[in-house]
């Protein structure tokens, strides 16, 4: 049976990440990157397809606790028993050539009886590797993959796994070093697991001395910093939107979506939340990774691309893996690459817009490249789309993409007027100023008193609530205080949002989902500006309490089973728990903060709240 999405936490290192329950089992981990065949790929099946447990061997009752060491990404796992008190201690020390696991086994109090399985498997869970002995090391190889094992303690093999019983006592460190090379060259050389570990909590400890948060919230908004540097891909500076595929919005259920790829959607609001942090250097290395990654024709503008920028991410269904909580199927990659979603025109324009305001290092070729994407713009905002959430159904206009458009040629104006930037922005805001009008004229329907999810449909959809967050709208304008209430009377259940019914997406697959998290920071947000801060404080608390023992937020939660839903860590959720934070912090200052700009078009030009 699948353990709860939040029994798990993250370690990494800075290329992929693995996940480690509360057992002591490592069910996800795919070499040597985020997008990689799993070695480890339990989490989406049964132990036989690839685990790596390390965990007290006593049937009686066992007490766990578990949390990262102060600004690190290094785990500690306590387990405590009748015999006594043990301590394991997991890492990914930042790479120098191969990715490590580290897992330090240290005697606390008496001495304690442990077990280790190891079942290495390749590509998903899918390959069986020829396992042989050297010295001092146990090797797997199969195809293009090689892991190595080293430990001082004796192992064995037994039914395809590699297995072994120890007993640690108070005082003991017990290591094991797993680490994975290109099976055509030299196995590397052993790394000293405890210096390894050492080593790594010194780094992680030296990247936080640029943690410039002083808010109410340490804890929560420095755990959400870790955790976006730890989905960063550190050679290209892409930051992937979760660790993991194929965990469903709905247990059972068919929403099961690969998200280790990188989404232009996440761009500004990631630059923001990286640089609020103090992070300038991950803010540069990520716009610098969408400069790359766009850059071509821009009728092709994709809205995801691989760790590198890689265009070709083919969606295909792995049938021997049975799904996590029997959700099938199994997907990697991700079909929705190939859709039209005009929101991510917008959303580049931003990202360029915002790394200007906030001073990052300038970059004549991202103006080249905005130059581009608006001539296409132009004509290609009329357009129906797939919309934010990227439905597999009918294109739609969806008024958030609407929306983005008019966020583009606002941007390329500014640009112009603030950093003296060329173009003929007498043309843009004459295009951004009729994209405004008629998202007025048919995005909002007067009986309802809200803006709709799309043009005539007189649904709601949260992404509304991102009209004022962009400076569209005035967070006070009479049309998004009905919004507002509109939203949270058809779309709030228990205290948390849902992104829309699921029923009128028409996409082909059951109804059903958990409630998006980020979507519930946005109403927050709208909270904030709209002067209702008792309320938003309450709502981001509530969202606070549904974090994990180690401070992880996966895509959505479902209030019903209290469990967390979706793929985990989620970038989008810690995203916006730090920009909320800002904002709640910041509110007695200035309200018309993240990307909101102090006017909706400059002819309209209304006071700041």
């Amino acid at each position: 049976m699948s353990r709860p999405i939040e029994d798990y936490a993250l370690i990494g290192d800075t290329q992929t990440a693995a996940l480690v329950g509360r057992d002591g089992s490592i069910d996800w981990l795919c070499l040597p990157r985020f997008d990689s065949g799993a070695c480890f790929a339990a989490l989406l099946g049964n132990p036989e397809h690839g685990r790596w447990k390390l965990a007290p061997s006593s049937r009686g009752p066992v007490m766990v606790k578990r949390r990262y060491r102060p600004d690190s990404l290094v785990l500690e796992t306590e387990y405590t028993t009748a015999e006594g008190v043990v301590r394991v201690v997991d890492c990914m020390p930042p790479r120098d050539r191969t990715p490590d696991v580290i897992r330090l086994v240290e005697g606390v109090k008496g001495r304690v009886c442990m077990n280790m399985q190891l079942v290495m498997r390749f590509d998903y869970g899918s390959v069986v590797p020829w396992v042989t002995r050297e010295t001092g090391e146990l090797r797997a190889v199969a195809g293009p993959d090689a892991l190595s094992l080293y430990t001082p303690v004796a192992v064995r093999g037994h039914h395809l796994t590699t297995v072994a019983d120890f007993t640690v006592a108070e005082g003991q460190r017990i290591p094991f070093v797993l680490r994975w090379h290109p099976s055509h060259e030299p196995a590397p050389e052993p790394l000293d697991g405890v210096e390894a570990v050492a080593d790594t909590e010194a780094w992680w400890k030296e990247w936080f001395a640029h943690c410039t948060y002083q808010g109410a919230w340490p804890e929560a908004v420095r755990t959400s910093l870790m955790t976006l540097k730890a989905l960063t891909y550190a050679p290209t500076g892409g930051i992937v939107a979760a660790a993991t595929t194929s965990l469903p919005e709905r247990l059972g259920g068919m929403r099961n979506w690969d998200y280790r790829f990188c989404w232009l959607r996440d761009a500004t609001f990631t630059l923001y939340a990286l640089t609020l942090g103090g992070f300038r250097e991950e803010a540069e290395a990520w716009r610098a990774w969408l400069m790359r990654s766009v850059a071509g024709d821009p009728s092709k503008l994709q809205i995801m691309y691989g760790v590198a920028g890689e265009r070709r991410l083919t969606e295909r269904t792995l049938p021997w893996l049975p799904g996590y909580a029997a959700s099938k199927p199994v997907r990697t990659g991700n079909a929705a690459v190939d859709q039209f979603q005009l929101d991510v025109y917008g959303e580049v324009m931003d990202a360029i817009h915002q790394a200007n305001r906030i001073g990052l290092s300038s970059n004549h070729r991202s103006w080249d490249v905005a130059l581009v994407l608006l001539d296409f713009l132009e004509s290609g905002w009329q357009q129906p789309d797939a919309g934010m959430w990227e439905v597999r159904g009918d294109l739609r206009h969806f008024t958030y993409s609407k929306v983005m458009a008019w966020v583009a040629f606002d941007r390329a104006v500014k640009a112009v007027k603030r950093y003296g930037l060329e173009g003929p922005v007498e043309h843009w805001r004459e295009v951004r100023d009729r994209i405004h009008q008629e998202i007025c004229e048919s995005a909002y329907d007067p009986k309802l008193g809200a803006f709709t999810q799309a043009y005539g449909s007189g649904n709601l959809d949260a992404s509304l609530l991102l009209l004022p967050l962009v400076g569209f709208v005035h967070p006070k304008d009479p049309r998004m205080v009905g919004t507002v209430r509109a939203i949270e009377r058809e779309l709030l259940d228990d205290g948390l949002l849902r992104r829309y019914h699921t029923h009128e997406t028409d996409d082909g697959l059951p109804p059903g989902e958990g409630r998006f998290l980020a979507c519930s920071f946005w109403l927050a947000d709208n909270y904030v500006l709209q002067g209702r801060r008792d309320e938003a404080e309450a709502l981001f608390e509530r969202l606070l309490s549904l974090r994990n023992d180690v401070g992880l937020l996966a895509e959505e939660y479902d209030p019903l089973s209290k469990r967390q839903l979706g793929n985990y860590p989620q970038a989008f959720s810690h995203v916006g728990l730090i920009n909320t934070a800002f904002n709640l912090e910041r509110y007695h200052i200035s309200p018309a903060i993240h990307r909101r700009e102090n006017h909706v078009a400059e002819q309209e030009a209304p006071a700041s709240p």
